[in-house]
Order: C-alpha cells, then sequence, then structure tokens
C-alpha cells in the first residue's frame, strides 16, 4: 500500500530512476584497466586483506566500491534535494538556494512561530562544513533576513547528530552570532514541515529499497554494473590466488625500481 500522500508512486519511481543515471560513470562495470585507473594502493589492499581476514576477491570488491563512493556523495545529495521538486510548494532553483518553500498560508517553524517561506541549504552530513564554509553560509542567511523579514533560514542536515529543530548559532569574525530564525534542522524535521507528516522521511527511507529494486528491474537504461576486476586479476595470475599479492604490485608498482613484469 502506498501511504506517502506527499508525492506519487510514480514521481518518486522517477526520482529513483534519476539519482540511479545520476551515478553515471559508476554505472560503467569495472575492469581491471579501470580499477587501476587512478593507480591502486597494493600495499593498502593486502593489509586490508590480512587484518580484516577478507578473502581476495571480497579485497577488490571493497576497493572497486571504495573508488566509487568519492563520487557518490553527489549522487545521494541529489536524491536529498531533487525529491522536493515533487512535493507540493517547494522550489529546487538552479542557483542560490537548494530548495525553496512556500507555503498556501504559513509554517510553524518552531513553537508558535509562523514564516511564510523557508529557504534552505542542504548538507549530506553535520561535519562537511568548515569554519570558512560554515561562515559564508552563515552570513548568505542573515542577508536574506534583511531582505525578507518574514522566512527562516534552514541548514538542513540529511546525517545530523540526532533529530533536531534548533537556533543555529556560530563564531563568526570571533563573535558568537545566532539568530532564532536561522535554524539547524534534520533533514526528517525538514521533511515534516513541508509535508506536515511527522513520519514523512521514515515513510521514504522504508519504501526506498523496493523502489530501487523495482527500478533496476523494470525501467529500461538502468542496470547495476557487472564487475570484472577480480577475474581480471585472476586471468594476470593464471587463476592462482597466492600470487595475487604479485599482480597488484605490478598495476601499482610496475615501474618501480626491482618490480617487472617477468
Amino acid at each position: 500500500m502506498w501511504d506517502m500522500g506527499f508525492i506519487t508512486e510514480d514521481d518518486f519511481r522517477t526520482h529513483v530512476a534519476n539519482t540511479i543515471n545520476a551515478y553515471a560513470d559508476n554505472l560503467v562495470s569495472c575492469d581491471i584497466k579501470r580499477l587501476n585507473s587512478n593507480t591502486i594502493d597494493p600495499i593498502k589492499l593486502i593489509f586490508d586483506k590480512s587484518v580484516y581476514d577478507l578473502s581476495w576477491e571480497e579485497t577488490i570488491k571493497s576497493e572497486v566500491l571504495r573508488q566509487r563512493d568519492k563520487s557518490n556523495n553527489n549522487s545521494i545529495g541529489y536524491f536529498h534535494q531533487q525529491i522536493f521538486r515533487y512535493i507540493a510548494n517547494c522550489e529546487v532553483p538552479q542557483h542560490g538556494w537548494d530548495v525553496i518553500y512556500r507555503p498556501e498560508d504559513s509554517v510553524d517553524i518552531f513553537d508558535g512561530h509562523y514564516v511564510s517561506t523557508l529557504y534552505v541549504e542542504m548538507k549530506n552530513k553535520h561535519n562537511t562544513m568548515n569554519s570558512a564554509s560554515a561562515g559564508k553560509t552563515y552570513t548568505k542567511m542573515q542577508d536574506q533576513l534583511l531582505q525578507d523579514d518574514n522566512c527562516s533560514c534552514l541548514l538542513v542536515e540529511a546525517i545530523a547528530k540526532h533529530s533536531q529543530n534548533t537556533q543555529w548559532s556560530i563564531t563568526l569574525d570571533k563573535e558568537k552570532r545566532g539568530h532564532r530564525l536561522i535554524r539547524r534542522v534534520s533533514l526528517d524535521r525538514f521533511y515534516e514541515l513541508v509535508t506536515g507528516d511527522p513520519n514523512a522521511f521514515y515513510k521514504v527511507c522504508m519504501m526506498l529499497p523496493e523502489t530501487i529494486g523495482y527500478v533496476l528491474e523494470n525501467v529500461p537504461g538502468v542496470k547495476a554494473p557487472s564487475d570484472t576486476a577480480f577475474e581480471d586479476l585472476l586471468h594476470l595470475t593464471g587463476g592462482r590466488e597466492d600470487t595475487v599479492p604479485k599482480a597488484l604490485y605490478l598495476l601499482g608498482f610496475g615501474s618501480y625500481i626491482g618490480f617487472t613484469a617477468e
């Protein structure tokens, strides 16, 4: 049963498909050449295998995932931001704010403080901003409040330390700054603000695995990659796993003194 009244099933499937496609190059199957395109670290892989008691296949698959993860955060940021295109009264501008919410009436941002507009900066994790970035974001929010005193500016964190909707205070130019309409909000609380459903984000999370499976199986052009990096590595060793370390050394250190392809 579809129980998310704030987004249709078709829109949610479309958004999931778009997010998977946003993985772009990471959907390309990873062979040994692609794995080593940024030069692997054989010593790290050997330590990882031994310390974590992994097989060589598990170690290589883990390295493939690690390399993909470098760019996957952008794709997950796409998921968190762009879903609001499908939610009523939300706008996802091309520039400026990540999300703007303008309810038909007004929104109770906290304890009976109503505003007509929410301006949102989104972050994947609570610890992704350094002090300079935080100061720039906070100043941007202050400027917005000077232009519009009937709004609130939110720093929305997908992975916050805990569920929260609290005043965001920072130290700027050695002075502590804080404003009741500049808020630090976890993603679940933001969903509640714009949908009126306190369980909205929970419902999204619960529906996500099934929807991803459906999209991968049924939407043309969207599929998971089939990696061959480990098989290619075994081919280099003649199928002998005991010589995998030598093959890795040749991949990473092939031009170094003492390492040869013989």
